[in-house]
């Protein structure tokens, strides 16, 4: 019997040139270290020297980036070698995933801010979907933003009025994140109006996600907000997921790009969701 695979091997892609947005010492670090890992995909195993002479860094800064990637369990670094790991769980992990559509991720974040209201409690997930709805929220004050990422924490602590909820638990570097019992336990306790969220793959009238502690806190999340908007880009409809968050159709709002298929768009609207097609800038 065949195994079955979480996603269908993606296309091995040249270096990203795009920056992650923003121009700090961390979001330049994480494009670094974006960059090295998908070099490493690229080629399967990469010597530890020929990637400072790729880069441009030095070798304790290479090794210093190696070790947060193969902690995050993306990369294996033995004698001198570094290795790509399971396809999955670089798919799975935020390093991976933040420049990945990212004119579509923008331009469906953009569109999701018209249904934040000043005075709203709202959830927002670990996705870097939502994460680009970050620098809108300031305009959208006074706000209470719960979440579970880390990132996001770090990115929103500096907006004024802006009060924020951070969700403790269980830390897991790879997705940069808290999950588990007792996060779940604290999202029980609350009440929020919106949920801004985001997930790997939608097919059959289903979303998915690749981790089923990822998909417990988003659901403890869903079920704890008074409206859920899905923010998804077009290429996660041509994606598969092993675990199952539940029907599309319980979901309020669908923001999509303007990639989306006519087919998988009507599809969507024939369940009654309601559906919104952001338009993406083109260069």
């Amino acid at each position: 019997m065949t195994e079955a695979r979480q996603f269908p091997d993606p296309a091995v892609e040249r270096l990203m040139e795009e920056p992650v947005p923003g121009d700090s010492r961390q979001a330049r670090q994480l494009a670094r270290r974006k960059q090295i890992t998908e070099a490493v995909m690229a080629e399967g195993s990469m010597r530890i020297e020929d990637l400072t002479e790729r880069f441009g860094i030095s070798l304790m800064t290479v090794h210093r980036d190696l070790d947060e990637l193969v902690s995050r369990g993306l990369l294996r670094k033995s004698r001198g070698i570094v290795s790509a790991a399971p396809t999955s769980l670089i798919e799975s992990s935020d390093v991976y995933r933040a420049n990945r559509q990212a004119a579509e991720k923008a331009a469906i974040a953009q569109a999701a801010l018209a249904f934040v209201e000043p005075g709203q409690a709202i959830y927002c997930d670990d996705s870097t979907t939502v994460l680009q709805m970050v620098p809108g929220l300031q305009d959208k004050a006074p706000l209470t933003v719960i979440t579970n990422s880390l990132t996001l924490m770090n990115e929103i602590s500096p907006l004024r009025n802006v009060t924020l909820l951070g969700l403790g638990g269980e830390y897991h570097n790879w997705c940069n994140a808290f999950m588990g019992h007792m996060t779940t336990g604290e999202i029980g306790r609350l009440r929020a109006d919106v949920l801004f969220f985001s997930m790997a793959a939608v097919m059959d009238g289903m979303i998915f996600h690749q981790s089923p502690g990822m998909v417990e806190t988003k659901r403890a999340m869903f079920d704890t907000a008074e409206r859920r908007v899905l923010l998804v880009d077009h290429t996660k409809f041509d994606r598969r997921a092993l675990h199952s968050l539940g029907r599309l159709a319980e979901v309020d709002t669908v923001i999509v790009d303007d990639g989306i298929a006519a087919d998988q768009l009507d599809a969507m609207q024939s369940a009654g969701v309601e559906v919104v097609v952001a338009p993406v800038e083109t260069a």
